[in-house]
């Protein structure tokens, strides 16, 4: 259960990074900063103003983490994409 919660942050990770086609700096960039928003991810419930704040500051790594095989098999998740429209955050293109 753990690795599958650790997976779903991984996505959301890569979602956010995707979405910022400029990119940002390695220190900017702080998938454990999404763990906040794991029980949106793995459950479908409705994301906190914590997870949205947290996924707006990592916009700019959205690509980066799409770029990385172990994020991006995740980003197909529905729930991820509703986390992130939810936030009122765009889909992101690389």
């Amino acid at each position: 259960m753990a690795a599958k919660a650790v997976a779903m942050l991984l996505t959301l990770a890569l979602i956010v990074t995707a979405m910022n086609p400029r990119g940002a700096s390695a220190d900017d960039c702080k998938p454990d900063q999404l763990a906040v928003c794991l029980p949106a991810i793995v459950s479908g419930s409705a994301p906190t103003d914590a997870c949205c704040t947290n996924l707006h500051a990592q916009q700019g790594c959205f690509c980066q983490y799409a770029k990385d095989p172990n994020y991006s098999k995740y980003l197909s998740s529905p729930n991820a994409g509703r986390t992130l429209t939810t936030c009122g955050i765009a889909a992101p293109k690389c």
